[in-house]
């Protein structure tokens, strides 16, 4: 990312009028005789040498006929200008903003690539500034509050600690940013996002080097857009689900660290929350903020999502034989039988304290394809 001021660049600016000074010095000239040659005011010339008045196309052309050079370079010139006024107003406003960096994951932002890696000293901190309102597209940190911090209204959490919005709107921030980057999707089919359960499903017992894609593929051909973005710490969040527009929704996932279970049971909770609760254009305002795998949430939409993935993953009908599965290869044979990995059914056992928690974890199998 190229920020909008180097740390070595000066903090003056000198203006088109500081040239027109050196010339007419050369020629021995007064800025009356310059006025008289030009065919302008006194003030009018004043002010084109003090930046006052700006050099236009009509300008450059007496400016070149009168002191020499091009209409192109007087152009320039006043165009190098603006730009570094412009640039040493924004530097100035960036200073008055720094404290807005106290709410901001600055260093996971620069972890991950989002703004440019610096030290997070005084002096670089007004950089940091501009880097942070590029990185959310707004103007200023007023805009920020307006259309992000504003967003925790539609927050539905699952866990009381995803209160910092700094790090849960810069997460959000990450996935808008991915699906900014990819081409459109067509409008969302409920209808067929429901017909696809079955071979979405059918990827939990899959071959894990490539079901990401299979995944992917499945989901945008439903109008389905899915993100993964690695997690910033503070945000509590392993997925989300949410509508960018009436006629998309979103599904992104945090993967660093996560398990097979892990990640198919959030996975199936947020098609839940997408095909359950979106019925109303208020219904997709809401932003599910979700980590079942250690939710309280006493939520009625989030029991929902959870008990619909729990049963898309084991059917109800299965779950009388879970406390027979006492041994791996019980395990082995029943995840066969109804088609899912065996680190899905591992999970399953260990949430529902049928077995304990550091038996069988070998089964398991981390995901982690996120670059």
């Amino acid at each position: 990312m190229n920020n909008l001021y180097s740390r070595t660049s000066p903090d003056w600016v000198s203006p088109p009028g500081e040239t027109i000074l050196d010339i007419i010095e050369d020629k021995g000239w007064s800025q009356v005789e310059l006025s008289k040659r030009l065919g302008y005011t006194e003030k009018h010339v004043s002010q084109l040498i003090t930046g006052k008045a700006s050099i236009t196309n009509d300008t450059a052309s007496k400016l070149a006929n009168t002191l020499g050079s091009t209409e192109g370079f007087w152009l320039k010139r006043e165009a190098i200008y603006r730009e570094r006024v412009a640039t040493l107003e924004s530097m100035k406003k960036c200073k008055e903003w720094v404290s807005w960096l106290d709410i901001i994951p600055v260093k996971e932002l620069m972890q991950t690539g989002a703004i440019t890696k610096q030290m997070i000293i005084e002096k670089n901190k007004p950089n940091i500034v501009f880097d942070c309102l590029r990185f959310f597209s707004i103007a200023s940190p007023k805009e920020w509050t307006t259309n992000y911090a504003n967003l925790q209204v539609s927050f539905k959490r699952s866990r009381e600690d995803q209160s910092d919005v700094g790090a849960i709107t810069s997460w959000l921030r990450l996935g808008e940013r991915e699906l900014e980057s990819r081409p459109k999707l067509t409008k969302y089919n409920k209808d067929k996002l429901i017909s696809e359960l079955p071979n979405i499903r059918a990827l939990a017992g899959s071959d894990l080097d490539d079901f990401g894609n299979k995944l992917i593929k499945i989901l945008n051909g439903c109008g389905v857009a899915i993100i993964f973005v690695r997690s910033i710490p503070r945000a509590h969040v392993s997925g989300v689900a949410r509508w960018i527009t009436p006629n998309q929704p979103v599904i992104q996932m945090s993967l660093y660290g996560k398990s097979h279970d892990k990640f198919w049971f959030t996975l199936f909770h947020e098609i839940a929350h997408i095909i359950l609760h979106a019925n109303t254009k208020e219904d997709k305002k809401a932003v599910f903020l979700d980590d079942p795998m250690n939710s309280k949430s006493l939520d009625p939409k989030e029991i929902e999502a959870d008990q619909w993935a729990s049963n898309m993953l084991i059917p109800s009908e299965e779950l009388k034989y879970l406390p027979s599965l006492k041994s791996k290869k019980l395990v082995l044979e029943f995840a066969e039988k109804i088609k899912i990995h065996p680190g899905i059914v591992v999970g399953r056992l260990q949430h529902d304290g049928l077995i304990e928690p550091s038996w069988m974890n070998d089964l398991k199998v981390k995901i982690d394809f996120v670059e």
